[in-house]
């Protein structure tokens, strides 16, 4: 039988005018129900810290099958000690549903959760779930850093996401420092208005966006690749979770902070598609530089035979590689970067 720590108190609902100073909550925020009576709650961890400070929200599993950011969230949590200065609050599993599924969204209603803030309440089940944590959570927080990863079929070394909102609390460059509190191999800048944006659906509904556009500041880290336990993407995530709560002059525990360096900002990025169909056999590694004319890969048929090379006409910077090899005609081979340069960080 799981018990509770003798530190924590198990509660249901979060109500942050109620939390007690220095104790370490857990419980879970109740949502609605399924056809056979089982409760759909989102369990969360908090913490208020004895000093004034910012409120700092850290999110997992938005997609069911990101597994390392559900870790590092709850490690840099159950990591705290000592005095902190405003308080904490961990969701390390968001869509509970589709985590019981082991899929990216659940079949209950097929919704992309990160797609869905700020939800709503006579919604979908999915839409439920992210009202309910935006209006618990996401209206109240300062800052909030929902981690991801990439889907399970590809291989990505950790990198952060983020957008830009007129509402923003930061400035580009004020954002990219907290971000290089993750040592990201690199960090993109995503298009959201855009009329030919490189995700299809409402990529407005994210979780980041919607805090932008509520004055906050946010962003997304990507630990590696779904679907797997990645025991140096999660450390990433908790190391960086230290600095930024550092830099945040919330804690003075943990790691220091990442030296001052540039860091490699890509501002456009795209999908690479399949032209045949087979197994596809990838040569290149993420986070490096693609030479024009090199080779991304081949795609060979089920009786061996090379019918797809993978080259382009330009450098690219390849952000993530297919790692599963069975391909259709139109399957994602790789998530590539045309365009970025290099920024300095320093505060």
């Amino acid at each position: 039988m799981q018990k509770t720590a003798p530190s924590e108190q198990c509660v249901e609902g979060l109500d942050f005018d109620q939390l007690p100073v220095g104790r370490r909550i857990k419980g879970r925020l109740a949502v609605h129900w399924t056809a056979s009576g089982q409760s759909v709650t989102v369990p969360f961890l908090a913490l208020r810290g004895s000093t004034e400070g910012p409120l700092l929200w850290i999110n997992g599993a938005v997609h069911g099958d990101e597994i390392n950011g559900a870790l590092a969230a709850v490690g840099f949590f159950n990591s705290l000690t000592g005095e902190v200065a405003g308080s904490v609050v961990a969701t390390p599993v968001s869509n509970v549903l589709a985590l019981d599924e082991r899929r990216k969204s659940s079949t209950i209603d097929g919704l992309d959760m990160d797609q869905s803030f700020p939800g709503r309440h006579d919604g979908l089940a999915t839409e439920r779930i992210a009202a309910t944590l935006f209006e618990k959570i996401g209206r109240k927080a300062d800052i909030a850093v929902n981690l991801h990863t990439l889907g399970t079929a590809f291989h990505a070394r950790p990198y952060a996401v983020y957008k830009t909102h007129p509402n923003a609390r930061l400035s580009e460059s004020a954002l990219l420092q907290h971000i290089a509190c993750f040592t990201p191999e690199f960090a993109c800048r995503m298009p959201v208005a855009s009329a030919q944006g490189e995700l299809p659906g409402n990529v407005s509904g994210a979780l980041d966006y919607q805090c932008l556009l509520a004055g906050k500041t946010a962003f997304m880290i990507e630990l590696g690749a779904g679907g797997r336990y990645d025991e140096g993407a999660v450390r990433t995530g908790i190391d960086g979770l230290f600095r930024l709560s550092r830099r945040l002059a919330m804690t003075a525990i943990g790691t220091d902070r990442a030296p001052s360096r540039r860091l490699r900002r890509v501002t456009s990025r795209r999908h690479i598609m399949a032209d045949a169909a087979g197994f596809f056999l990838g040569q290149a590694q993420p986070g490096r530089v693609l030479a024009k004319g090199n080779l991304l890969g081949v795609i060979q048929d089920v009786f061996g035979e090379v019918v797809n090379e993978v080259r382009f006409d330009e450098d690219v910077l390849v952000i993530a590689i297919r790692r599963d090899p069975v391909v259709h005609t139109g399957d994602r081979l790789a998530f590539i970067g045309t365009v970025w340069d290099d920024v300095d960080v320093e505060d």
